[in-house]
């Protein structure tokens, strides 16, 4: 069974209020203001600090099924490089769409969001957009040389970095035997395959 609804919190800046654009379609308004981030946008290697300014620039129209929200949000975002776990730092604008239905609608839940009291609630809305726009795998550069395997030193502050060419356990006894025509067996060429 699922979780009981709660009523929205009028007070929440993500909570917006459309009852002056009344139920005839054509009323509109356009809402400029900056929130703070809730916690939780984002995934485990990238998302948005709780707290940090999301600037919202939306137009919010009265159409017969509902009100439609649409415009940006502007945020930013922090995460670890997933090659090198340098630190990364940008900002985000997400375009954002949403149609919210009278509540005597007959559309499903999962067709479209609600109005609850003429109220809109932007959080679902934000945190969807953001999160469909991050990188799956965040990185601080395309070209991104990521870490040594042996030591875990940065390739990309030492291009040139390198160790001795160390045999795999498993074939230095092979490293005695004669390869046959007067040569030794090769076990360099065998350890990278």
């Amino acid at each position: 069974m699922g979780s009981p609804h709660r009523p929205l919190d009028h007070r929440s800046e993500l909570v917006l209020d459309t009852h002056d654009l009344g139920r005839h379609a054509g009323g509109m308004k356009q809402v400029r203001t900056t929130v703070d981030a809730p916690d939780g946008i984002g995934t485990v290697v990238i998302g948005v600090p709780p707290g940090s300014p999301v600037a919202l620039d939306l137009r919010l129209e009265s159409v017969v099924e509902g009100v439609l929200v649409t415009g940006t949000a502007t945020v930013h975002v922090r995460g670890e490089c997933v090659r090198c776990l340098t630190e990364i730092s940008e900002t985000l604008e997400v375009d954002v769409q949403e149609l919210f239905v009278h509540p005597e609608s007959e559309a499903t839940e999962e067709e479209a969001s609600r109005l609850e009291d003429d109220l809109v609630d932007l959080e679902p809305l934000i945190r969807d957009g953001v999160v469909l726009d991050l990188p799956f795998q965040p990185l601080c550069r395309e070209d991104c040389q990521g870490l040594c395997v042996e030591c875990g030193a940065n390739l990309n502050d030492d291009p040139e970095h390198s160790h001795e060419a160390s045999v795999d356990p498993r074939w230095e006894k092979l490293s005695r035997l004669d390869g046959g025509e007067g040569g030794s067996y090769d076990v360099q060429s065998q350890s990278q395959s």
